[in-house]
């Protein structure tokens, strides 16, 4: 019987090869990457069927390496384990391109399943998060929806509006710079900002931070 080829990305290789053995006796490991390029690189050459990614990974990030990913190979399917559980960023790369999300202090045995449910056609998202993701679509049902910052956008846009760095919000908020610089972003595309005066200048119509 042929076994689902997997593609490893994390940059901690401790954790890479603990996967390795909880999933060799199922799965066949096609390979195993440290960074999002060399994920790019190795997964269009043996095309896997799922690849397990970590979103801190170096050169390319694990959300921007994702997205890239599911457009070179639609047909692969992403399984997300990372120590980011913010569910903003869960639910865009649900929403976007991941078939499932698990955070690093999920039980083994979760990994194993969310690559059965994938394999499948269907997603899977770790318990923790299930229900916060939830209660997000129950306050926000609608697709097309007016657009309203999250609770979290509001803390890291007031703290960069203030002209705190990236660096200092991350610290503030005891989050990541990559999780800081993930809101950034996302903030100015979804309301069509272009600079960092423009994210001033939102902040203050949306009464984020006083014009005084």
């Amino acid at each position: 019987m042929v076994r689902p080829r997997i593609l490893l990305a994390d940059d901690h290789t401790l954790v890479a090869e603990g996967f390795r053995k909880l999933l060799d006796p199922e799965f066949e490991i096609a390979a195993v990457v440290s960074d999002g390029r060399s994920l790019l690189k190795t997964a269009v050459e043996i095309k896997p069927d799922v690849v397990v990614l970590d979103l801190g990974l170096p050169l390319l990030s694990g959300m921007e390496a994702g997205q890239e990913l599911k457009r070179l190979l639609p047909l692969t399917k992403i399984v997300v384990v990372t120590m980011n559980e913010d569910p903003e960023v869960a639910r865009v790369a649900l929403k976007q391109w991941a078939s499932a999300y698990l955070v690093k202090r999920s039980a083994g045995s979760e990994l194993t399943k969310a690559l059965r449910e994938v394999l499948k056609g269907r997603s899977y998202v770790t318990p923790r998060f299930a229900q916060r993701l939830m209660e997000g679509f129950i306050r926000d049902p609608l697709p097309h929806s007016p657009k309203e910052l999250t609770p979290r956008q509001r803390e890291v846009l007031h703290l960069l509006a203030e002209g705190r760095t990236m660096k200092e919000t991350a610290e503030m908020l005891h989050l990541t710079p990559r999780t800081i610089a993930f809101h950034k972003y996302r903030i100015m595309e979804e309301f069509g900002l272009k600079s960092n005066s423009d994210l001033v200048r939102f902040a203050i119509r949306e009464h984020v931070i006083s014009s005084q």
